[in-house]
């Protein structure tokens, strides 16, 4: 059985968002956001069929409630128009992310 990538709001959580939200931007918002905090980047790029702009790493860890984790900020282009979203991956999503991660592939013992 095939694994499934988790429900985006267990790995995403929106705390401002000037444009409404469709699951696939969300999905789009959060593999930028997690590759950027695996990478420990700054900030990136985004563009797609549903939007362009670029994803800004905070760099300070974040708290509503029961949720936590790293902060992120959004200026984004779709076809409503502009906007910003201010988001935070959760920890919750963090760990399913880590734990589907494909294992780095093993150096060869010879070159030969």
């Amino acid at each position: 059985m095939a694994e499934q990538t988790p429900p985006y709001w267990l790995l995403i959580s929106v705390l401002f968002s000037s444009q409404p939200l469709t699951p696939a931007l969300a999905m789009t918002l959060h593999e930028a956001a997690y590759e950027l905090y695996s990478r420990g980047e700054g900030s990136r790029e985004v563009a797609g069929d549903l939007l362009s702009g670029r994803v800004t790493n905070l760099r300070k860890d974040m708290s509503l409630g029961g949720i936590a984790g790293p902060a992120f900020e959004a200026e984004i282009e779709t076809e409503r128009g502009s906007g910003t979203v201010r988001f935070m991956l959760t920890r919750q999503g963090l760990e399913l992310m880590k734990a589907q991660a494909p294992a780095a592939p093993s150096k060869p013992k010879y070159l030969n």
